[in-house]
This record gives C-alpha cells, structure tokens and sequence, in this order.
C-alpha cells in the first residue's frame, strides 16, 4: 500500500459521506470536497474515486508529499486537507518533526477556534492523527531529515 493510499484511510474515516450542515464551515461537502472550495463540481453525486483524485493532484501532488518520509507526508496532507496547503506548509516550516507539528496543529486550533462548536470535533481527529501516526513508526520516519 502506497502512503498516499494510508494516508487517504485516515482522510476519509473523517472526511465521509455527503454532508450539508449550515455549521460547517465548508458547507456542503462529500468526501471532504467542498462546494465553497470546488464551486463547478457536483458534490452530492461526487465518487470516492474522484475524491481520491481531486485530493492526490489538489493536495498530496502540489504539498510534494512523495518526498517526505511516513508519517511526515501524512500529517502534512491530513493539515492540507482539514485546514489548507498554506497553513500546512507553513506548520512544516517551523518544524520537520510530525509530533511536533501535530502541537503547532493543536495550538492553532485552541488559538483561533476558541469555543467553536466543531473544535472538540478537530482536536479529537488530530488526536486520532497523532496515534495514527505513530502506529508505523520507522526510525527514519521522525523527521524530513
């Protein structure tokens, strides 16, 4: 299994099926593709499969996630996905180690979304990330270097 494709096992056990909930920030969304983001795309008949595209040429592709080690690349894309390819690089500019980042990740969290409702929601994922992550680990997989 290619990381890109463990990376998507995680992805999509938080990102599922069709969802149109006035309190999401991204609006309507299926698979985590969001009409405010893709405006042309028929998000309620969206296919996984072109979940999986839009997401490796969109975020895996353009975040250059082949050159980054397991569980760097997976953290980096799942930060991609839930907060955007900006935010997410510039948390991989601060520090190359995963576990690290995760606490750049939670700390923007707890900073900018305060009481929100869905923030319970986003830190239990990036929990869920962390413990992911770290299932696999490789003694290389630590850090980019």
């Amino acid at each position: 299994m290619s990381d890109f494709d463990r990376a998507m096992e995680f992805v999509l056990k938080w990102e599922g099926g069709y969802v149109n909930d006035p309190r999401d920030p991204g609006g309507e969304t299926k698979w985590g593709i969001s009409r405010r983001a893709y405006p042309t795309l028929d998000i309620k008949d969206l296919t996984r499969q072109e979940a999986e595209d839009i997401y490796r040429h969109d975020f895996w592709d353009k975040l250059d996630c082949d050159s980054l080690l397991w569980p760097v690349n997976l953290v980096v894309f799942d930060t991609a996905v839930n907060m955007g390819g900006k935010r997410a690089k510039d948390f991989l500019s601060r520090t190359p180690y995963w576990q690290d980042y995760i606490i750049e990740r939670i700390d923007y969290y707890a900073r900018v979304l305060g009481r929100k409702p869905y923030l319970r929601g986003w830190i239990n994922r990036t929990v869920a990330l962390y413990r992911f992550a770290g299932e696999a680990r490789h003694p290389l997989s630590t850090s980019l270097h």
